[in-house]
């Protein structure tokens, strides 16, 4: 005290220094600490580094030989292992084209373009496309996962982050596509959270696919090749259990899915082991051009075509109560023609018939042979322009569904089924130089197939009409109890 005043014996002192936490760890520790966070990033970076070289083995196989190699013998066997590898290359292009493609030129093509094209460019687009989120100071990335180039598009495997759907992919397909220079880009959801990108760089059933060579051959019913898909493989359909719906606007290709069936069905044709029953409501302009094909065929929507159809029915009813207790399924043991119906514009008869009698008897005679024709050997291959309920109310009876090129989104998943479009069927968007391009759905199939029917010419139909002119069309077998089959109209 100072007169009554208090004097702070220490006015300058300063704030007292604080040690860090880990300045108060004990040495030892602090060396366990340093030698555990080493082996994590070793294991760590061997870990990712395995994963890299098990989706990308080229790209990390490739540099490390050669340096390797270069190290151990130097450059001058290097440069002779090269020059082998080069001619090696380029022989086994020669001799075995498709598998040199599958398994090297295009795995080099993937290297590179992941390289190049996705991984430079990924984080910049999904912050521009606004598929990455921020949250709580944390963004939350897709990640890229795997890249396969077929040539023709390259597959993009994305995981998308949390709460994120395929539909957000779906209305950003277009930017996306122009991002990573594509033509355009499909999403097909895999699993749940994951999903591949297809960015196609060219089409390849831009061109027209001619027709097989007709030859007596058998044919395989449930494997019947009416084209290529866009894999290369053969587009087959399945006409034994099941019935075709083909839908697809004027100028699609209809009549050459339609030609296409029937060319590879003229060897059974032939034999009288198929029967092919018409109807074109259109006076001929279509199934006219090979009435030699058809067993019957009318030529118009009236009283005659819907007398067929109520005909057709009851062959259906009465077949199958013949077949019951002894078979499940048509065979040809069974010494009967597998029936086909072809129904060219389908909507002439349901929908557009102005006698609202012809039209519900019409109606009712397709779905009796639709619902109940499979097991008998009876299908249906039904042509139609509109797809609407309005028109065609019974499309979950065709189990196998083709679509054509359309005018509308929403017409996709009204002949493919819902959801088919989010999974790249994209037939709404189909060029009208490729008539004969369809995206395909089979019940039981989860992904839609692209697909190209032949391009029949009406040289070929010549040929085909050639070819079944004495066929056994009209002279079909006798019935297993017995009666004769029944004589052509």
């Amino acid at each position: 005290m100072n007169g009554g005043k208090w004097v702070d014996p220490a006015p300058f002192e300063g704030a007292r220094p604080r040690l860090p936490w880990w300045a108060l760890v004990p040495g030892k520790a602090k060396w366990l600490a340093a030698l555990v966070a080493l082996v994590w990033f070793v294991v760590l970076g061997v870990v990712r580094l395995a994963l890299v070289a098990g989706r990308y083995p080229m790209a990390v196989l490739v540099p490390a030989s050669a340096a390797w190699c270069w190290w151990r013998f130097g450059l001058s066997p290097l440069v002779l292992a090269l020059l082998s590898l080069i001619a090696a290359l380029l022989l086994w292009a020669r001799y075995d084209r498709a598998s040199f493609l599958r398994h090297g030129w295009y795995r080099l093509v993937t290297e590179w373009r992941r390289a190049t094209v996705y991984v430079p460019r990924w984080r910049s687009v999904m912050r521009l496309a606004d598929l990455a989120k921020r949250h709580r100071g944390r963004e939350y990335r897709p990640g890229l996962r795997r890249v396969r180039s077929d040539g023709w598009r390259d597959r993009v495997r994305v995981r998308m982050i949390p709460a994120q759907s395929p539909e957000v992919w779906e209305l950003r397909r277009e930017g996306l596509a122009h991002s990573f220079h594509a033509q355009s880009c499909q999403v097909r959801v895999l699993r749940p959270q994951v999903i591949e990108l297809d960015f196609v760089h060219r089409d390849p059933l831009a061109r027209p696919l001619s027709v097989p060579v007709l030859a007596d051959a058998e044919v395989d019913l449930k494997r019947v090749a009416v084209g290529r898909t866009e894999t290369g493989k053969p587009w087959r359909l399945r006409l034994l259990g099941s019935q075709v719906l083909v839908v697809g606007v004027p100028g699609a290709g209809k009549g050459s899915v339609l030609w296409s069936i029937v060319w590879q069905l003229a060897p059974a044709i032939r034999a009288g082991v198929v029967r092919l029953v018409g109807i074109d409501p259109k006076g001929g302009m279509e199934l006219g051009q090979c009435p030699d094909a058809f067993d019957r065929v009318v030529y118009d929507n009236g009283p005659e075509a819907v007398a067929l159809l109520e005909e057709m029915a009851a062959e259906v009813k009465e077949r199958a109560t013949r077949y019951r207790g002894v078979r499940r399924l048509w065979a040809r043991s069974t010494g009967e023609p597998f029936t086909v119906l072809v129904v060219d514009e389908l909507a002439d008869l349901i929908a557009y018939q102005p006698d609202k009698q012809l039209r519900e008897r019409a109606a009712r005679a397709i779905q009796t042979i639709t619902s109940q024709g499979r097991a008998p050997g009876y299908a249906v291959v039904g042509l139609v322009q509109d797809p609407r309920k309005e028109v065609v109310g019974f499309r979950h009876l065709f189990t196998t569904r083709v679509a054509l090129r359309l005018d509308e989104p929403q017409q996709v998943d009204m002949v493919l089924g819902d959801g088919v479009r989010q999974r790249g069927a994209a037939a709404h968007e189909i060029s009208e130089n490729t008539p004969g391009v369809a995206w395909v759905k089979q019940d039981g199939q989860r992904e839609p197939e692209r697909a190209r029917a032949f391009h029949v010419t009406d040289a070929d139909l010549s040929e085909l009409g050639a070819f079944l002119a004495d066929a056994e069309v009209h002279d079909f077998p006798a019935r297993p109890n017995g009666t004769e089959g029944r004589e052509a109209a």
